[in-house]
């Protein structure tokens, strides 16, 4: 019995992976081919993908939107979660992406995927105005540039219907969250936005220690 999260080493976190992670064989893959890149340090964790996965199932989201894609790991896990249903994914880097495209083709998701490449802001103003998708949309993940989380989260809020939830990465930002000294713009805003989600009456939220931290938002 424990009244705190567990600290995880590297033997238990190989454990943990040993009994509880089901990753096909392309997400291995894409992982593997990511790793290489320079900021391989931008995808996700395999067992978050999974947890991703598994929130998409149990709230039977068909409208998704992610916003930063990288290299698709995530846009993939959550595809292979959908029995039928699209994602809209948004990134602005054109070569990472294309990365993305090659995989989706390969695990035959590509047809459920929309890729949009531009500015996140402008595209999700988009989505409300332009596509009428307001109140619409189930699911949505944020991992992209953390000044604008703030922008993203209220554009995002009412694109989501009620009970959708909306996922928020890097809410630990590797620890630095916690050191005052830190006073980098992307630390100051990560600290900001979990200090607004906790007082904010819009939504329920849970901060879970899985990767680099993820809150999920649940919109009232």
């Amino acid at each position: 019995m424990s009244n705190q999260t567990i600290q995880l080493n590297q033997e238990l976190y190989e454990y943990l992976l040993s009994v509880s992670l089901r990753e096909s064989q392309v997400l291995k893959n894409l992982r593997v081919a990511t790793a290489a890149l320079s900021g391989a340090n931008m995808q996700i964790a395999p067992e978050q993908g999974q947890f991703m996965a598994l929130l998409v199932k149990i709230i039977g989201a068909k409208r998704l939107i992610e916003i930063g894609t990288y290299t698709g790991y995530s846009t993939l896990v959550c595809a292979l979660a959908l029995s039928d249903g699209k994602i809209i994914a948004i990134d602005s880097d054109s070569a990472s992406t294309s990365i993305a495209q090659d995989f989706w083709q390969q695990a035959k998701v590509d047809h459920l995927i929309e890729l949009r490449i531009g500015d996140a802001q402008d595209i999700l103003q988009s989505l409300l105005h332009k596509n009428s998708l307001k109140g619409s949309i189930d699911f949505v993940f944020i991992d992209a540039d953390k000044i604008n989380y703030p922008i993203y989260y209220e554009l995002s809020l009412e694109l989501i219907r009620k009970n959708g939830i909306i996922l928020f990465d890097n809410v630990l930002w590797g620890g630095a969250v916690v050191d005052e000294k830190n006073q980098d713009r992307n630390t100051t805003a990560i600290r900001n936005l979990n200090l607004h989600l906790l007082d904010d009456p819009r939504v329920d939220i849970s901060l879970v220690p899985i990767g680099d931290g993820l809150t999920i938002a649940r919109k009232k």
